[in-house]
C-alpha cells in the first residue's frame, strides 16, 4: 500500500507543486534550446553569438565567437534550472511520499527532451486529484460532524 502524505505536510503541497510546474516548463524549454545548440555546434560547426560584429544575433563558425557566447549561456542556464528542477522534484516527491523510482523518473524529465512537459501534466493532475479527494473527504467529515 502506498504511503500517503503526512497531514502536517498537506498545506505545503500546492506551493511545492507550483514550484515543480514552473521549473519543469523552464527546464524543458532550455533543454530543447540546448538540443538545437548542440546540433548547431557539433553537426553544423556553428555557435550562437550575441551582440558581435555580425549583428545582434548571429551564427558564427565554432571557435570564432568574439562577443557573448549564447551557446554557452544556454548550457549554463539549463544546468542551473535543472538543479532547481531536481530540488522541486525532491520537495514534491518527499511531501507526497512517493517511491524512489518515481523520483528518478521525474528527474529524467530534465535530461530527456520533452519528457518534462509530459511528466508535468501527469504529476500535476495526480497531485491535484489527491488534494481534491482529500478536500472532499474533509468536507464530508465536517458535514457529518455538524449533523
Amino acid at each position: 500500500m502506498p504511503l500517503e502524505p503526512k497531514p502536517a505536510d498537506i498545506p505545503s503541497i500546492p506551493g511545492a507543486l507550483r514550484l515543480y510546474q514552473v521549473s519543469s516548463i523552464i527546464t524543458g524549454v532550455f533543454l530543447l534550446l540546448l538540443c538545437v545548440e548542440v546540433i548547431l555546434k557539433f553537426v553544423f560547426q556553428y555557435e550562437l553569438e550575441l551582440g558581435g560584429p555580425n549583428g545582434l544575433l548571429a551564427l558564427v563558425p565554432r571557435e570564432s565567437v568574439t562577443a557573448f557566447n549564447l551557446s554557452t549561456a544556454i548550457l549554463i542556464v539549463h544546468g542551473w534550472f535543472y538543479v532547481l528542477y531536481l530540488f522541486a522534484d525532491f520537495r514534491l516527491w518527499s511531501l507526497m511520499r512517493w517511491s524512489f523510482p518515481r523520483f528518478l523518473l521525474i528527474a529524467l524529465g530534465g535530461i530527456i527532451p520533452t519528457l518534462s512537459f509530459f511528466l508535468e501534466v501527469r504529476v500535476a493532475r495526480e497531485v491535484k486529484a489527491f488534494l481534491a479527494g482529500r478536500d472532499a473527504d474533509v468536507s464530508a467529515a465536517t458535514a457529518e460532524a455538524r449533523s
